[in-house]
């Protein structure tokens, strides 16, 4: 799914697999983020993904001309999760909204799990 955008020189077209790219990286520079989760719904198994697919983890749907974002994180164990979640959407909206131009209509936050850090 693409998101599309007209400018006065045509028409810029964005694919939302580049968006939750663009959205998982700047999650996981936020403090507290251990890393994002895949929770396997039929096991009950979550498990934390590599930072090299940048996009797993998060999902982008397009609304129109508005962005949602879903997050499915593992957190730092000992860390006030309110704050880290606060932290990520308010961190990604800017940031998200800046790159692409379009406005986030809503950010989703699913903890799926709690890791100790060494």
């Amino acid at each position: 799914m693409k998101s599309t955008m007209n400018t006065h020189l045509g028409s810029v077209s964005i694919n939302t697999d580049v968006i939750a790219s663009f959205a998982g990286s700047v999650a996981n520079e936020c403090f507290g983020i251990v890393g994002m989760a895949n929770a396997n719904v039929t096991d009950g198994i979550v498990r934390i993904l590599k930072k090299d697919n940048l996009s797993a983890g998060v999902s982008v749907k397009n609304t129109g001309d508005k962005l949602r974002i879903e997050f499915h994180l593992i957190v730092a164990y000992g860390v006030n999760i309110k704050a880290v979640t606060d932290n990520l959407i308010d961190t990604v909206k800017f940031k998200v909204e800046d790159f692409t131009g379009l406005p986030v209509e809503k950010i989703n936050v699913f903890v799926e799990g709690v890791k100790v850090i060494d």
